[in-house]
């Protein structure tokens, strides 16, 4: 298939048709000048990254059976999902370097094919060390969807258009974690944990043949880099000594902590402190994720007609800081109820805006190695934020606090390394140092 050449990309873009439509054509495989191919390949790549939250939250309901089944602890059956974020965190680093060399449609068909295969390992396991070794991989190859479809937005769109495609991706992320659980919940109605990894493992087969017949290659030959060890070490050297790319790749994996921390911790919280039934705290959560992806939406149609990414960013966490700080007020204070679904409200739906500005800023500071540089944001995002669920966990079970404290405190600090690093320098004029 035809690989994505950038001059043909800002034609594309801009709606223009080049005198050559065959160029054009060839150039890309997603006809941009149509809206209804250009939502396809945003359906396709947002399927490539739900690869991750699908892969973890479709998981969870099936964790008691499963312990009970294979014979394992509870601290066992919590291993295979620590093996699956390590794959996940650790197989990007891989994914995303290796389509820097090779080009992205091969490490992702490869990446795909593993996902498949352990998906149904996964099923026919019946050990669960096995298990969690199966699990590792399975990450390890979610992981490929996951940084080849960062990688490929940077590779065909630039600026303020990227940052809008980011956005978009989103509206189909950011509804996985909350479908997830519920179509676990759902095969289990039908048929055992087991059954769940049947689902993943054909999920993964729909986007092998997708992938196939309808993602091109975006990444240009002359872009590629050698595929060696001393080049890739200075790569990533370099990517974390710009000042831009570690601020903002903080930031973002500070970020996701805050989610870390109100997945973990808002379920007791809203239940057993706050009395909420299930069915009330099943509302509370997906209210909060539909402010998520409202958030990247209003961020889309604002970045470069109101403000920039960075502007939009610093506004974010400002809004998430005073969330954090009235989320701590409010658990001090003994405050109704009302004060805390409103704190975590405007916290949640801030980070639809901080996630896609980050991504663009860390993305944009060298485009030739958008693949490591993915790598590298989402090893930092998946390392940084697991840490936050152990916090909110050491802080006890008899008060809201430890979530409170922990959320405000990773916002405050993301707000920091973004405003001390990360405004300091950037790889192109749309996001300028503030």
């Amino acid at each position: 298939m035809s690989e994505t050449r950038p001059s043909d990309t800002r034609q594309v873009r801009s709606g223009r048709r080049s005198g050559d439509t065959r160029t054009t054509g060839e150039a890309s495989g997603v006809d941009n000048s149509g809206l209804r191919r250009k939502a396809r390949f945003a359906l396709i790549l947002g399927g490539l990254t739900a690869f991750g939250p699908l892969t973890i939250d479709m998981y969870l309901p099936a964790l008691p059976q499963l312990t009970r089944e294979l014979e394992a602890t509870s601290a066992q059956g919590q291993l295979t999902l620590t093996a699956v974020l390590l794959g996940l965190a650790f197989g990007q680093l891989v994914a995303g370097t290796v389509s820097d060399a090779v080009g992205r449609r091969g490490p992702l068909l490869v990446g795909l094919a593993l996902y498949f295969t352990t998906s149904v390992l996964c099923a026919l396991s019946g050990d669960v060390y096995a298990l969690t070794a199966l699990r590792f991989l399975q990450g390890f190859g979610a992981a490929a969807g996951m940084v080849i479809a960062r990688a490929s937005v940077r590779d065909l769109y630039s600026g303020v258009e990227a940052s809008r495609f980011f956005s978009s991706l989103m509206l189909v992320t950011g509804l996985a974690p909350i479908l997830a659980p519920v179509i676990g919940g759902q095969v289990l109605n039908h048929t055992d944990w087991r059954g769940v990894f049947v689902v993943l493992a054909a999920f993964s087969v729909v986007l092998f043949l997708v992938t196939v017949l309808a993602l091109p290659e975006t990444k240009p030959r002359r872009w590629r880099q050698p595929l060696r060890a001393g080049s890739t070490a200075r790569t990533f050297a370099g990517l974390l000594a710009s000042p831009a790319f570690l601020g903002n790749a903080l930031a973002a994996g500070l970020a996701m902590a805050a989610m870390f921390a109100y997945i973990s911790g808002s379920s007791y919280v809203l239940q057993d402190i706050y009395g909420l039934s299930p069915q009330a705290y099943g509302l509370a959560f997906g209210s909060n994720a539909v402010g998520l992806v409202a958030g990247g939406q209003v961020n889309a149609r604002l970045v470069g007609r109101i403000a920039t990414e960075s502007q939009l960013l610093l506004c974010a966490l400002s809004a998430a800081v005073v969330a954090g700080l009235l989320l701590v007020v409010t658990v001090v204070a003994g405050l109704p109820l009302p004060f805390l679904l409103v704190a975590l409200f405007v916290m949640i739906s801030s980070l639809g805006f901080v996630m896609p500005n980050t991504t663009m800023l860390v993305l944009a500071e060298r485009q030739e190695v958008s693949g490591s540089a993915s790598a590298l944001l989402g090893v930092l995002q998946f390392v940084v934020g697991a840490l936050a669920a152990p916090l909110v966990g050491l802080g006890g079970v008899g008060s809201a606090l430890p979530m409170a404290l922990v959320m405000f405190g990773v916002v405050l600090a993301s707000l920091t390394v973004h405003l001390t690093l990360g405004r300091q320098r950037t790889g192109r004029g749309g996001a300028e140092s503030g």
